[in-house]
């Protein structure tokens, strides 16, 4: 058992048993829990053959860090791509790819966040460097409410040289700066794209700056001078959805 992670909340199981079910050893529920989303649960470990135990809630509660609504699994460990798989991804994608790098954030919840709102607006993949980032944990399992189980998370080694590699097979690099000059919502964002974001504070490192095609900043009306990096994340890449269905309505194709 020391081998295995345990993962909590009903919606990351859930995603674990609806698409990684193999990795899913045993489910732990609290005691007295019958709820109509604790018996999905329960079917879909009958139907993968996943044996379901029950604990006393302050034994979850030693078990983990962080809200478990009274559901905890012991699965195999977390699946972090490496680079080659981003090959395999765009080799296999139709249209014009959408991906996410985040450029040192190094908070789970943000990165869980970021997860979430890149599997909702139809990225390709979300790419973050080995060395200085977050990477997948059980808090960002929770956060990501079941992304995590289904959008590749890719660790590279050499982020600038990832980035150089992608641009030779056509893709264009936007950095979010909050000094640049064009706006989001001025940006063609249908085209094979990549999407930065800057760490937490800092932003993008300056290397990963001069690799950027273009840089956009988002408006802001208000008295604050930025916004949380997942939330920024998340409008930015429904702007590039947003602009993507207005495309495809046009054309009649699927974005």
């Amino acid at each position: 058992m020391s081998q295995l992670e345990k993962i909590y909340g009903v919606h990351a199981v859930e995603a674990l048993l609806r698409h990684h079910p193999k990795r899913v050893k045993q489910i732990w529920l609290a005691e007295g829990r019958s709820d109509p989303r604790v018996q999905t649960l329960i079917e879909l470990a009958n139907e993968n053959r996943v044996s379901v135990g029950n604990a006393e809630r302050r034994e979850l509660d030693a078990w983990v860090e962080g809200v478990h609504q009274g559901v905890v699994a012991e699965v195999s460990p977390s699946q972090v791509w490496g680079e080659a798989m981003l090959d395999e991804l765009l080799d296999r994608t139709e249209g014009a790819p959408l991906l996410l790098v985040l450029d040192g954030v190094t908070d789970p919840h943000n990165l869980g966040a970021c997860l979430r709102s890149a599997d909702a607006a139809g990225a390709l993949a979300v790419i973050v460097p080995k060395d200085k980032s977050a990477t997948l944990t059980p808090t960002v399992r929770k956060v990501a409410c079941g992304a995590a189980e289904v959008i590749p998370l890719v660790a590279v080694t050499n982020l600038a040289r990832t980035l150089e590699k992608l641009k030779q097979r056509g893709l264009w690099v936007v950095g979010t700066a909050g000094e640049a000059e064009q706006s989001l919502y001025q940006h063609d964002m249908t085209g094979p794209t990549i999407l930065i974001m800057g760490a937490e504070g800092s932003g993008m490192r300056r290397l990963t700056r001069d690799l950027c095609d273009y840089l956009v900043h988002l408006p802001m009306a208000g008295s604050v001078s930025s916004l949380n990096v997942s939330v920024a994340t998340g409008v930015c890449l429904f702007e590039a959805q947003r602009q993507r269905s207005v495309k495809a309505a046009g054309t009649g194709k699927k974005s």
